[in-house]
């Protein structure tokens, strides 16, 4: 039997790996009706905050007018539900700040440019709330010859920022979960629609350092794999043979997406190469190659050959 000499200093199969470029996702597109500045998305989370908007500035009014009544004031349920809805209104048409500002923070992954934004917006936000919402009330109680005295103060524009900062906070949380849950449903549906990344070629060859030199080997073209002592033993379908440092267990993790499967505690067989299977009394078996060749397995492994038993035909 010729044998190439080991170099015991060597490393064990080194496979030879095609590269192969990624491929780029396409960015998708905000469309008019999902994506995160789509048109009717936006439209619909407006409506929604400004339902319950509308909702709460009607029932704080009318709770507002019945303690009044019974504190022993004058019960006057549209006036003051008219203060709630004036607000209300003048802080919708402010909700386009709290909407630039919160994606645009989001765009950004430092957080103190983030608490900037979000200072800035609050600041607008509030300042143009109580400007429009007392001139909003001066105009339409001149219009029936009254008059609305805001009674500005820093206690009372305090009072009114206070007010306007917790509500900036929670519009703005609101407009930061529908984006990014409309993100996920997005991602979602692209990941759905882009066909699947094509999955990675085996190897087409393995290379086996021996000594200085490295040999080139066709996996397929392997009959068998054997263990001896700390090198393993490649045996090929031209009859040469390799004697490599390494162990069976590396070598096996190397070449089973090619067919090759343990069938002895120190072989692995080419199911590829054989032709003809032949079972012992003792449970063993013997794996006949296309070569001629053959070798001996043990019953321990005979589920590995499984694929290989034919049933005998009836007689």
């Amino acid at each position: 039997m010729s044998e190439t000499k080991p170099d015991r200093d060597a490393a064990t199969i080194e496979p030879a790996r095609d590269e192969a470029g990624s491929r780029r996702d396409d960015t998708q597109k905000s469309g008019t009706n999902g994506g995160r500045r789509g048109i009717s998305g936006d439209l619909a989370m407006f409506a929604a905050i400004a339902a319950i908007a509308v909702a709460i500035g009607i029932v704080n009014g009318l709770s507002a007018a019945q303690d009044a009544a019974r504190r022993g004031e004058p019960y006057d349920p549209g006036r003051l539900v008219f203060w709630e809805l004036s607000s209300i209104a003048v802080i919708l048409l402010a909700m386009p700040i709290l909407v630039m500002a919160i994606r645009r923070a989001r765009l950004i992954s430092r957080w103190w440019p983030r608490i900037a934004i979000a200072a800035l917006a609050v600041a607008s936000f509030s300042t143009l709330h109580i400007a429009g919402m007392v001139w909003l009330r001066k105009l339409a109680l001149w219009a029936i010859g009254s008059a609305y005295d805001f009674n500005t103060s820093f206690a009372t524009l305090l009072y009114e920022f206070r007010k306007d900062a917790v509500t900036a906070i929670l519009i703005g949380g609101t407009i930061w979960l529908l984006d990014s849950r409309r993100e996920l449903i997005a991602q979602r549906a692209s990941e759905a629609v882009l066909p699947p990344a094509p999955k990675p070629e085996a190897p087409q060859a393995i290379w086996l350092r021996d000594g200085t030199s490295r040999i080139r080997v066709d996996p397929r073209q392997i009959l068998w794999v054997s263990s001896a002592g700390n090198y393993i033993e490649y045996r090929l379908h031209d009859g040469s043979e390799h004697l490599i440092r390494g162990t069976l267990a590396a070598a096996e993790t190397e070449l089973g997406s090619f067919g090759l499967v343990r069938v002895h505690r120190t072989k692995l067989a080419n199911l590829d190469r054989v032709t003809a299977l032949e079972f012992k009394p003792s449970g063993d078996f013997d794996l006949v190659f296309d070569t001629g060749h053959s070798l001996q397995g043990s019953r321990r492994y005979r589920a590995a050959v499984a694929t290989l038993e034919r049933p005998a035909a009836p007689s």
